[in-house]
């Protein structure tokens, strides 16, 4: 689903220390620390800090669930649930709980897909503040990057691609801000394709359509601003 998700970071070496600890690998990369396709990176003035939202890991078991949460209490890291079934998301849902140093809400869950594996990132949750404008956005983006949109329960509603997904959710939570979130597409056409839809409806403008050496050869990309300014990209990986 995700080409990549990235958050801005207070303190690099802090945040680097705490998700090495509970993703038990280092990251590859050197300004954008990266496992898979989720990543961090130091926050300056203009990209401030990622606050407020919450990461779910894809879990194997249980068992891994339990190892990821003690680690991070071990390492002094501030729980935000400890591990066990969460009925209320799936009868099988089975999550553990952290806090990052920034106070995003990380987490690693198992229990409600058939088959294990895949990519990193399970889900997202997004706090917004007008879940109608936000329902808005991603109802103009979605058929171009080829994702759906489906109702929650009450006062949230996701976007996912196959068994992946996204939950913008305005329960009263606090906004997130500050998110990258980086969709895949084919080609460079659906990359204009993607800055030209948005655009049109009238959403900002955060980097036109064209090549970012500064990433790699090849990476062709375009941002724009959803309505709680959080940053969304189409991306076409050409060679």
């Amino acid at each position: 689903m995700f080409d990549h998700v990235t958050i801005r970071v207070s303190d690099t070496e802090a945040s680097l220390r705490f998700y090495r600890t509970l993703l038990e690998r280092e990251p590859r990369g050197s300004e954008y620390l990266e496992w898979d396709e989720f990543g961090i990176a130091q926050a300056d003035a203009a990209h401030p800090v990622t606050r407020n939202l919450h990461v779910g890991f894809a879990a194997e078991s249980r068992e891994e669930v339990d190892d990821f949460w003690r680690r991070g209490v071990d390492a002094g890291y501030e729980s935000d649930g400890e591990p066990g079934l969460r009925p209320q998301y799936y009868p099988d849902y089975y999550g553990g709980f952290l806090l990052d140093p920034d106070g995003n809400s990380v987490e690693s869950c198992t229990g409600f897909r058939d088959e294990v594996g895949g990519p990193l990132i399970d889900h997202l949750w997004l706090g917004v503040l007008d879940l109608g404008a936000g329902r808005r956005f991603w109802e103009t983006v979605a058929p171009v990057l080829s994702l759906n949109v489906t109702d929650g329960r009450q006062g949230r509603f996701h976007v996912w691609a196959g068994d992946r997904s996204f939950a913008l959710v305005a329960d009263g939570r606090p906004p997130s801000k500050n998110v990258h979130l980086a969709f895949p597409v084919a080609t460079d056409a659906d990359v204009a394709g993607f800055h030209r839809a948005t655009t049109a409806a009238g959403y900002r403008d955060n980097g036109a359509p064209g090549e970012r050496l500064e990433y790699h050869p090849g990476y062709v990309g375009a941002f724009v601003l959803d309505p709680e300014g959080n940053n969304v990209e189409a991306v076409n990986h050409n060679r």
